[in-house]
């Protein structure tokens, strides 16, 4: 219902203050997620060069696509869903190099060593879902090494599945319950977050370099502040922690007192909400 809501608004609508109108009437979290302008903030980290092809999987309703677009020379991207990608496509009529392709994404059939750059934005973690495989999150770093061009980038935007918002209560946002990141997935759950240790792992033993963190607040959904490897949270730091979206969550400790008091140490890059991370080719 929410999705055939957003698919009307970006084909009737020609100006952001249209999406605007229907946020402020309609508070579902699905209606703010696809089309909210906030989404955009995300991107903003990215080397992202007018020269360059990008590769979008799982670019959905077309929420940052039309931010990457005008960044670069061409997008591809690549959507499970036919409705979402009708939704992009009507969002971003004005621009013309973008591409959708609608369907799995390892049926597919893309060039090798075609990109300069892929993104992927809340997608790593559903890896079970578009590779069929008993190893699926590592096959699908395997075949996106073989996309990208020599010294090609690679953005992943994920949870942390140690971050600090579930130790303090918030449920786990694909399966809305708490704790069960941290306790760990069972096999039939059908999607899978990280922690930093483990995502830097996967990287370097599939065809990337030591990759480099940022770090979204209050997560990558809706950035506010973005900070990264060498720029961590100071004493000074105020963002809001308290949403769950449309999710109930405890409040066993207050977070923004959690990060001031380790301001500036090692400890907050473990301890993240979520994480962009940029990833080079070997």
């Amino acid at each position: 219902e929410e999705e055939e809501l957003v698919l009307e608004t970006v084909k009737n609508s020609t100006q952001y203050s249209d999406y605007l109108e229907v946020i402020k009437h309609d508070h579902r979290w699905p209606v703010l997620y696809q089309l909210s302008k906030q989404r955009e903030n995300i991107i903003a980290p990215m080397r992202l060069k007018k020269t360059d092809t990008v590769l979008e999987i799982g670019a959905g309703m077309g929420a940052v696509t039309g931010a990457i677009a005008r960044r670069c020379q061409r997008v591809e991207c690549v959507e499970l869903s036919k409705r979402r990608s009708l939704a992009n496509a009507y969002r971003n009529r004005d621009l013309d190099n973008i591409e959708i392709h609608v369907g799995n994404f390892q049926d597919i059939p893309l060039r090798s060593q075609n990109y300069d750059v892929i993104t992927m934005i809340g997608v790593f973690e559903y890896a079970e879902h578009y590779i069929n495989s008993n190893r699926p999150y590592e096959d699908f770093l395997d075949k996106i090494v073989g996309l990208l061009k020599p010294e090609g980038l690679l953005y992943i935007a994920i949870e942390n599945k140690l971050g600090l918002k579930y130790f303090s209560g918030c449920a786990e946002d694909h399966l809305g319950r708490p704790f069960i990141g941290i306790e760990g997935y069972k096999k039939s759950d059908g999607v899978k977050t990280f922690s930093r240790s483990q995502l830097i792992k996967m990287l370097t033993e599939h065809g990337f370099k030591m990759p480099y963190f940022y770090y979204p607040y209050p997560d990558y959904k809706l950035p506010v502040e973005i900070y990264s490897d060498d720029r961590l949270p100071d004493e000074t730091f105020q963002c809001s922690m308290i949403t769950n979206y449309d999710l109930d969550r405890m409040y066993l400790f207050d977070e923004g007192n959690v990060i001031r008091s380790l301001a500036g140490t090692e400890e907050l890059k473990m301890l993240a909400n979520s994480f962009l991370i940029e990833a080079v080719k070997q």
